[in-house]
């Protein structure tokens, strides 16, 4: 918080809440700002001269943030400035849009949104969200690497949305609403599964995307595929990550883990060496990152060896770590 800002009063944050309701008129609009921020994380945000009134519940939900916010129209930017400094876990916010309308920009798409369509965006990269009326949103935000899908695997699912009349929309949308409104009230096991059901339907929507969803894939294979997918972003940064552990993680033969890859056209191991590469790649871009050596970007995501570090990124990306940071960061 930049030195002057306003601090948020402790009675607003009990129980999860924060509200403008006990907050005096002329003090609301910057409350109602710094609010957004502490909730979505470090966003350009524009909202009216005059703020009536805003609500924001949160609540914990295994690893994931389970949010509702009501509020008048606002504007909501995460631009490559803010992206580049790199002082915070990159997001993915998955946003059932309950009352009012809106509209999303990412990945040179331009959407609309209608109130009960779901819809994806991706907070390590650019994009803008107006919602020029008063609204009610539900989400979900949940570390990036949780769901443990590539950057282009990524980008299928953002700025797309999902009608609750589609199958996987409908499912989304109550899931996300019930969710909103219950959170609280599960037992820490319950809260794990249910993070996990949110994960796998996600891991689900991406592979229908892409055309990845085959009427000969076994249905039990297809969901193991999910779960150590799941569980490969979750241990990323593990050096000791290896198609051993995860087999004995799901009680699974490493045969069998093999077999399930086999359909996706790529090994285990090379599958771990790709979100691996990626994550590398992300933290390069990032101010944070500019004093870390090279080593030490790769040995955060499990990379032991500088050496093996800087030969699997020169070929994935045509470059040396260096020459990629050198050139691409802002």
């Amino acid at each position: 918080m930049t030195p002057g800002a306003l601090r948020l009063d402790e009675h607003s944050l009990a129980g999860n809440l924060l509200t403008t309701d006990t907050v005096p008129a002329p003090r609301r609009r910057e409350y109602w700002r710094e609010a957004l921020s502490r909730t979505f994380g470090a966003v350009d945000m524009s909202v009216a001269e005059e703020v009536h009134s805003g609500t924001i519940r949160t609540a914990s939900l295994g690893g994931l943030q389970v949010t509702t916010v009501d509020g008048d129209p606002l504007e909501a930017r995460r631009t490559p400035r803010l992206i580049a400094r790199g002082d915070e876990e990159e997001y993915v916010v998955v946003k059932l849009l309950s009352k009012g309308v809106a509209r999303l920009e990412q990945d040179a798409r331009d959407v609309g949104v209608r109130p009960g369509e779901v819809f994806i965006y991706d907070m390590a990269r650019p994009v803008r969200l107006l919602l020029p009326e008063c609204f009610r949103t539900k989400s979900i935000v949940l570390p990036r690497q949780v769901l443990g899908l590539s950057e282009s695997d990524l980008r299928e699912i953002t700025a797309s949305p999902l009608a609750s009349d589609t199958p996987l929309g409908g499912l989304l949308s109550v899931l996300l609403s019930r969710l909103a409104d219950t959170a609280g009230s599960y037992r820490p096991y319950a809260r794990e599964v249910l993070a996990r059901s949110v994960v796998d339907l996600l891991n689900v929507l991406a592979d229908e995307r892409l055309g990845r969803t085959s009427e000969g894939t076994p249905s039990g294979d297809a969901a193991m595929l999910v779960q150590i997918r799941t569980f490969i972003g979750r241990h990323l940064a593990d050096a000791d990550l290896t198609p051993e552990v995860i087999a004995r993680a799901h009680h699974i033969s490493v045969r069998y883990l093999h077999k399930i890859f086999e359909g996706e056209g790529i090994t285990v191991s090379r599958w771990i060496q790709s979100r691996r590469l990626e994550a590398c790649r992300r933290d390069l871009l990032h101010r944070e990152a500019a004093n870390r050596t090279i080593a030490a970007v790769g040995h955060r995501w499990g990379f032991a060896s500088a050496a093996h570090f800087s030969r699997v990124f020169r070929a994935a990306y045509g470059m040396s770590p260096s020459e990629y940071r050198d050139t691409h960061r802002p």
